[in-house]
C-alpha cells in the first residue's frame, strides 16, 4: 500500500531555509601592517567553517562559557547545507530492536583497514549521544511508534545503523546547530576566508597565535583586498574537504576545504590517499549522489554518443539481465566505488562501465520511465527475476509498482521532488549523471580529541583525516558531531578559550601578510583559471577511480612542477575576489601535489586496490571479467594486508613534501572500566590528556 504524503510535509523537509546571520561584532581595533591597515579580531577559540562540525563545535564550546567565534567563507554554502543523496544517511549506534554494541560498531567503521582503533570506538560511543542531542535541538529523525528510530542498511554497513530525516538530513542539521549557535550568542563573520595561520614558537613549541584571512567587508582604499587579523590561540578546522580538486565531483562549487592551509602551516596530514568515488550528477547542474532508493528503484541506465545514438552499454559488462539489474540496484548500499566490486560481476563494474563511457565522450542518463533494457539474448526484466537479497528489499518495501518512476515514488517521494527543486523533473525526463569525487576520507591528522600535530589546532569534520580505506554511509556526519564535541570539551578544559586572546603578534602577523602578498602579483602567467583546468584534470583523469603507477607517478611531477612555478611567478588577479581565489588556488595546487605524493609513495610500496580506487598493474592478482570477455586493461593488484595496519603521513619540510607510514592506534578491547577508580580522573580532568599539550 503507498501512503501519499502531503505535500507541505514533503515541501518542509526539502526546502529548508536557514536562519538569518546576527550583525558582526566591530574589530577590536585596526593596525598597519605591511602597508595596509588591517582590522584586529579577538578571539578565545576561531572555528574555520559553518558546516555541521564546525557548528557543534562552537555551540558545544559556548555552553561552556568559552569566547568562541565562527569564520565562513560562506554561511550555510558548504557540503553540509548543500549537498546529500536519496536519503541522506546519519549513521548511529542502533537504538531500535536489540540495541548495539558499541566495540561491535567500532569494529564495523574500522573495517576497511587504515584506522585508529581508539577513533572508531570514540566515534561509536559518542553516536548515541550526538543523536539524542540532534533530537533535543529539532532534528526530525523518524521513529516507530514505540519510541524506536527507523533504521535502514546502507553502504559498509551489514547491521542497518543508517536513519534519515530525507535527502536533506545535513541542512537540517545545520539548520537546528546554526540555530542554537544563534541563540547563545557565538558571533559570525561571514565571507571571510582564512587564508593563513600564524604559529610561533619551534618544533614541539611550536603553537598557534592567530589567523590571516580576506574579507569582503573589510575592503577600503588603504587594504583594497580585505586582509584582517584573528588574534587567537586556538583555531579549530571545520572547513569541510577539497571539494575543487576533481573536475568529476559532486561536491558544491566554491568548496577548498583546508587541507593546503593546513599543510602550509607545517601540520601533518594522513590518508590522503583514500577518497570516495560513486554515481552522482555533476556540479554544473545540480550536484547530488544517487545513491539509495534513486538505484533501488532500477531506472534504466543508457548512455548517448555525438551523434545521439543510445547504447544499452551494461549489457556489455553483465551476463543476464537479473545480473544487470541486481547490481544497479545494489548501488543503492555499495555507492562508493570499491575495487574488489568490480569482480564476479560485482556492483562496482556499473562504476567501470559509466567511467568508461565517459571517458569515451559519451553522456550517461538514467530513465526512471523505462525499466532495464533485456541483455540481449535472454529475458526481459522482471520483478520476480531479480536476486534473492534485491527480491526480498523490495518486497518489504512493498515496491512491486510496474515502472521505475513508481517504486520511486512509493519508496521515497522527497527524492523526486528535490530535483524539481532545481527545476529537474525525473518523472519526465531523463537524469544525466556520471562517476564522481564525493568525499576524502583522509585530512588533518589528529587524535581522539581532534588535536592536529600543531599545538591549538584542531581539526572536525571532513578536514580532519578520522577516516580509514572504508566508512559505513553517514559514518562522516556522525563523525563530526563527535568530534565537533570531542575538541569543544578538551579546549574548554584546557581553560586557553575562556577569554579572547591578547597577545601581541604584529611581527608574526606582518611577515604573514608579506607572505601572502608575494603570492599575489597581478602580472603573473599564472591565473586562477589555469591553474584550476590544470589541477582538476590531472586529478580526475590521473587518480579517479582507475590508477596506475605511471600515471601517477608522471601526474605527481606535473604537480611539483607547477608549485615550482606559483612560488617562482605567484598568481594574477584582477578584481580582490580573485586575490581571494588565487590563494585559494595556490592551497589547492599545494594539497593536489600533497595527494598525489601520497598515492605515488603507496603505489611505488607495493600498494594495491582497496576502498577508492583500482591500482592496475599488467602483473595484478585480480582480473575484472565482463560478459564480453576478461578486462585486461583493468587487471588489478590486491591490496597488501599489511597496509590495513598503518597509514601515510604527509608533512611539509621547507619545500618539499615528506612522506612516512605509522601504525593504527590500538584499543584494548579487553579493558574495563571501574567506577570508583576512575572517576577521579574525569572529576581532576586528567581524561584530557592536557600535559600532552604543546
Amino acid at each position: 500500500m503507498t501512503i501519499d504524503v502531503p505535500q507541505e510535509i514533503l515541501d518542509a523537509l526539502t526546502d529548508v531555509d536557514m536562519p538569518r546571520l546576527p550583525a558582526e561584532p566591530a574589530p577590536s581595533d585596526v593596525v598597519r601592517l605591511a602597508g595596509i591597515e588591517a582590522p584586529i579580531y579577538r578571539a578565545g577559540c576561531v572555528v574555520v567553517g559553518s558546516g555541521a562540525a564546525g557548528l557543534r563545535a562552537a555551540v558545544e564550546m559556548k555552553r561552556r562559557g568559552d569566547d568562541v567565534v565562527i569564520v565562513s567563507q560562506s554561511a550555510w554554502g558548504g557540503t553540509s547545507a548543500c549537498s546529500g543523496s536519496d536519503k541522506q544517511t546519519l549513521h548511529t549506534a542502533n537504538t531500535a530492536d536489540q540495541g548495539d554494541n558499541y566495540k561491535a560498531m567500532a569494529r564495523a567503521i574500522r573495517s576497511g583497514g587504515a584506522m585508529d582503533e581508539d577513533t572508531a570506538y570514540v566515534e561509536a560511543v559518542g553516536s548515541s549521544r550526538m543523536m539524542a542531542s540532534l533530537q533535543f535541538l529539532g532534528l526530525p529523525l523518524p521513529q516507530d511508534p514505540l519510541g524506536g528510530t527507523l533504521r535502514y542498511q546502507t553502504d559498509h554497513d551489514e547491521v542497518g545503523r543508517a536513519t534519515s530525516c530525507g535527502p536533506r538530513t545535513s541542512r537540517l542539521m545545520v539548520k537546528v546547530l546554526a540555530e542554537e549557535a544563534i541563540r547563545l550568542g557565538v558571533p559570525f563573520y561571514n565571507q571571510t576566508t582564512a587564508v593563513k595561520i600564524l604559529t610561533k614558537g619551534d618544533g614541539a613549541d611550536r603553537h598557534v597565535v592567530g589567523m590571516v584571512a580576506m574579507r569582503a567587508s573589510d575592503r577600503t582604499e588603504e587594504n583594497p583586498l580585505g586582509i584582517a587579523l584573528f588574534v587567537s590561540g586556538v583555531i579549530v578546522l571545520a572547513a569541510g574537504g577539497p571539494g575543487e580538486l576533481y573536475r568529476d565531483s559532486v561536491y558544491p562549487n566554491g568548496c577548498f576545504g583546508s587541507l593546503g592551509l593546513a599543510l602550509e602551516a607545517g601540520v601533518e596530514l594522513v590518508n590522503l590517499t583514500e577518497s570516495q568515488f560513486g554515481i552522482g550528477t555533476r556540479r554544473e547542474g545540480f550536484p547530488w549522489n544517487l545513491s539509495g532508493t534513486y538505484v533501488q528503484a532500477i531506472p534504466h541506465i543508457y548512455s548517448l554518443d555525438t551523434e545521439g545514438a543510445e547504447h544499452h552499454f551494461l549489457a556489455e559488462y553483465y551476463r543476464s539481465t537479473q545480473e544487470l539489474a541486481s547490481n544497479v540496484f545494489r548501488k543503492g548500499y555499495q555507492w562508493p566505488f570499491h575495487a574488489t566490486r568490480m569482480l564476479d560481476f560485482g556492483s562496482s563494474l556499473v562504476d567501470l562501465a559509466i567511467s568508461s563511457e565517459t571517458a569515451a565522450g559519451r553522456r550517461v542518463f538514467m530513465d526512471f520511465n523505462r525499466n532495464p533494457l533485456s541483455v540481449p539474448g535472454d529475458l526481459p526484466f522482471s520483478l520476480e527475476r531479480l536476486d534473492e537479497d534485491v527480491r526480498n528489499y523490495l518486497g518489504k518495501a512493498g515496491a512491486d509498482q510496474d515502472m521505475p518512476i513508481d517504486r520511486l515514488k512509493h519508496m521515497n517521494p522527497l527524492a523526486i521532488e528535490l530535483y524539481r527543486r532545481y527545476k529537474i523533473d525525473i518523472a519526465e525526463e531523463p537524469l544525466e549523471f556520471a562517476v564522481n569525487n564525493q568525499h576524502m576520507n583522509g585530512g588533518i591528522m589528529v587524535d581522539t580529541w581532534g588535536r592536529s600535530s600543531l599545538g591549538g589546532c584542531y581539526s572536525v569534520g571532513e578536514a580532519a583525516g578520522t577516516h580509514g580505506v572504508t566508512r559505513p554511509g553517514g559514518a562522516a556526519l556522525n563523525a563530526g558531531q563527535v568530534f565537533g564535541t570531542r575538541a569543544a570539551e578538551h579546549i574548554s578544559a584546557s581553560g586557553r578559550a575562556k577569554r579572547s586572546a591578547a597577545e601581541g603578534i604584529a611581527d608574526i602577523a606582518e611577515a604573514g601578510i608579506v607572505d601572502l602578498l608575494t603570492v599575489l602579483r597581478t602580472e603573473s602567467p599564472l591565473t586562477v583559471k589555469s591553474i584550476r583546468s590544470q589541477v582538476q584534470a590531472r586529478m580526475s583523469e590521473k587518480a579517479g577511480i582507475i590508477c596506475n603507477q605511471e600515471g601517477v607517478g608522471r601526474a605527481l611531477i606535473e604537480a611539483r612542477e607547477l608549485n615550482a612555478e606559483i612560488h617562482a611567478n605567484g598568481i594574477a588577479y584582477g578584481r580582490a575576489a580573485e586575490a581571494v581565489r588565487g590563494v585559494q588556488w595556490r592551497h589547492m595546487a599545494l594539497a593536489s601535489e600533497a595527494v598525489l605524493g601520497a598515492l605515488d609513495f603507496f603505489i611505488r610500496n607495493g600498494g594495491g586496490s582497496r576502498g577508492a580506487r583500482a591500482i592496475c598493474d599488467v602483473e595484478g592478482e585480480s582480473l575484472p571479467l565482463a560478459s564480453s570477455g576478461p578486462l585486461q586493461d583493468y587487471r588489478f593488484r590486491k591490496e597488501r594486508e599489511a597496509h590495513r595496519e598503518e597509514q601515510i603521513v604527509v608533512r611539509i619540510d621547507g619545500d618539499e613534501i615528506r612522506l612516512s607510514t605509522r601504525p593504527n592506534r590500538a584499543l584494548d578491547e579487553s579493558a574495563k572500566s571501574f567506577f570508583e577508580r576512575d572517576w577521579p580522573a574525569w572529576l581532576t580532568g586528567r581524561i584530557y590528556d592536557l600535559g600532552a599539550d604543546k
